[in-house]
């Protein structure tokens, strides 16, 4: 909720209050009040006047004698109507007694409502308030457990499609017509037998280097170098990723990867790939023969000689001008060194750019060149100190001093960037004289 609605809900309840509390004046005002009513008994009892003396005397007493029964009756009755009167003044009174007792009761509970009210909002309010901390409290809390377990997850979770997608192939192929599809598919040539957790290499491959598409699009660089190249050897083609982006460019080209699931991650994205070793299989293959050969981030899992004699045959089996590229983790960056190589169990040992470049040139490559990708982001490197203009043409002393201090720590990080956050990768490309 925002201000702007919190101020609307504060108008809102203080022009409730003033209609109440007008509406509870107008209320007071139109009450009934009693007012003293007279007192209507009349005594019954009063006495006649006196009888005047003489005749006058003896006719008003001859006819008073005469009127005595009627007078009698006449105040018998007046006497009873008082009484009659006297209890219903009575009553009355008792009436607008207790209905003024209600009246003021009623104001009495009207001028409590809106205390009671409030007090109910207030309870309600701050009980809501509590209920919605604890809440966030605990969206917090659930949030900093997934935050904590989600690698956790993510890694089973890759482990476990990739046990899945093994497990549906193995129902739909058996073992042994697999076992001699890869056997025909590279021609007998040194086809190994796939450990049985490959898949978990496969997963260690989709949480940390990346996806296909990702990868996929930033090997496209190499693209140009294949231009117009045909039987494309891609060694440790992975899960496919430059083998699709061969395909897509028109290039004709097989891979060869030591993983049976990553073999199998390949063919079941259309592409041609085989389960074997790699020198073995390029031992079967006739000299002269390839148009090329691709290997991205190969060689730091290769013993040193197997390596060497890797690159010496690819001499022999690439065809004339054909161009062999060899993109590996670039061990003088560090972030690249202590990030991506030290993670992944399976790397023999890092390959210095021009250790690399020196055995491609030893094996008779020729115009090698060693060309770096995947630079390090620039929130990553070490930051340098803006000088403001103003300061840096300043005379005084201190201000030199300090200026000078700032441009020093500045070449320091220039070198530390060149030397420690530089590029991730780099990869050596000759052709094959």
């Amino acid at each position: 909720m925002s201000d702007g609605d919190l101020e609307r809900l504060e108008r809102e309840r203080q022009n409730a209050d003033r209609q109440y509390n007008d509406a509870l004046t107008a209320f007071d005002a139109a009450l009934l009040r009693a007012t003293p009513a007279a007192d209507a008994a009349v005594a019954a009892d009063a006495a006649p006047p006196a009888l005047p003396a003489g005749w006058q005397g003896r006719w008003l007493r001859v006819t008073d004698e005469w009127l005595r029964p009627w007078i009698d009756r006449q105040q018998a009755f007046n006497a009873r109507t008082t009484a009659v009167i006297n209890e219903l003044v009575s009553r009355e009174r008792e009436r607008t007694a207790a209905f003024e007792r209600f009246q003021a009761a009623l104001i009495a509970l009207l001028q409590q409502i809106t205390a009671f009210v409030e007090t109910k909002d207030r309870q309600l309010a701050a009980t809501a308030r509590i209920e919605f901390e604890g809440h966030q409290r605990q969206l917090e809390d659930l949030k900093e457990q997934l935050r904590s377990n989600l690698p956790d997850l993510h890694a089973q979770v890759a482990v476990l499609q990739r046990i899945a997608q093994a497990l549906t192939r193995e129902r739909a192929e058996p073992v042994a017509q697999r076992a001699a599809a890869a056997a025909a598919d590279d021609g007998d040539a040194g086809a190994v037998a796939s450990p049985a957790d490959d898949y978990k290499y496969v997963g260690f491959e989709d949480q940390f280097r990346g996806s296909t598409e990702e990868i996929g699009a930033r090997l496209t660089a190499y693209l140009p170098v294949f231009e117009g190249a045909s039987a494309v050897l891609d060694v440790g083609c992975g899960r496919g990723e430059f083998l699709a982006q061969l395909r897509s460019a028109g290039i004709s080209a097989r891979g060869v990867d030591v993983n049976a699931e990553m073999v199998a991650t390949a063919k079941d994205r259309g592409l041609d790939a085989v389960c074997g070793d790699a020198l073995a299989y390029l031992t079967s293959v006739p000299d002269a023969t390839l148009g090329g050969m691709f290997a991205a981030q190969v060689a730091e899992h290769l013993e040193p000689s197997y390596l060497i004699r890797l690159i010496e045959t690819a001499f022999h089996k690439l065809r004339p001008a054909a161009p062999l590229v060899l993109e590996t983790i670039n061990p003088t960056c560090w972030l690249a060194f202590f990030s991506s190589y030290l993670r992944d169990f399976t790397h023999v040992q890092p390959i210095h750019p021009d250790t690399l470049a020196y055995l491609v040139r030893a094996s008779g490559f020729t115009r090698v060149s060693v060309r770096f990708s995947a630079p390090v982001p620039e929130h990553t490197q070490m930051a340098l100190i803006d000088v403001p203009a103003q300061v840096g043409t300043s005379t005084e002393p201190m201000a030199r001093a300090w200026i000078d201090a700032v441009r020093v720590l500045n070449r320091n990080a220039d070198i530390l960037n060149q030397q420690a956050f530089s590029f991730q990768d780099y990869a050596v490309i000759g052709y094959r004289s």
